[in-house]
């Protein structure tokens, strides 16, 4: 019995810190800005390299092709990415630096 209500315990904090988490994850805004380093209002593939991201992951997120990420399609990137893991029941990460 005692197990029992250890691990509900444990799964409750689980879900609180993760639900915490994604609750201070930043804007998608101030993601983007933070990484937009020469403040073109885009993110290139350099930028988002330097952001710590990984490459091949760039043109997932630019939906348009054109070899910039905009704030609208790091918001729908973001979103789907969001949405994917309420559906799958998996623990979120840690939110990207905002800070490269």
């Amino acid at each position: 019995m005692r197990r029992k209500i250890a691990a509900l315990a444990l799964t409750t904090l689980a879900t609180l810190a993760a639900g915490s988490a994604m609750a201070q994850m930043p804007s998608p805004d101030k993601i983007h800005k933070a990484w937009d380093k020469n403040a073109d209002g885009v993110v290139d593939k350099a930028e988002w390299v330097a952001a710590g991201r990984k490459e091949e992951r760039f043109a997932q997120v630019d939906a348009d092709g054109d070899g910039k990420i905009t704030v609208e399609e790091l918001t729908t990137a973001m979103s789907k990415m969001k949405a994917r893991r309420q559906q799958q029941g998996d623990a979120p990460q840690t939110p990207p630096p905002a800070d490269h």
